[in-house]
C-alpha cells in the first residue's frame, strides 16, 4: 500500500479512530517513559479529582491567556 493510500484511508476514519491512529504513529516515534508517564498520570488523575470534588475551580482558558498576555505586555 502506496502513503498516499494510506493517508486517505487514514483520513476517512471517524475522528476518534484518526485520534488513537495518531496517538500510536507519535508514541512510535517518541517511546513513552514509562516512570515519567505514571507520575504525569498521577498527577493528572490528582487534578482530575480536585475539580470533581470542588477543591479547585477550573479557569477558563481565554481567561488563561489574557492573564499571560497582561503579563508580557507590561
Amino acid at each position: 500500500m502506496k502513503i498516499d493510500e494510506i493517508i486517505a484511508t487514514a483520513e476517512s476514519l471517524p475522528v476518534e479512530d484518526r485520534v488513537l491512529l495518531i496517538d500510536y504513529l507519535l508514541k512510535s516515534l517518541n517511546m513513552p517513559e514509562t516512570e515519567i508517564d505514571k507520575q504525569w498520570m498521577a498527577i493528572a488523575n490528582r487534578r482530575l479529582a480536585e475539580l470533581r470534588n470542588g477543591t479547585v475551580k477550573a479557569v477558563p482558558g481565554k481567561e488563561v491567556f489574557a492573564n499571560i498576555r497582561q503579563r508580557f505586555d507590561k
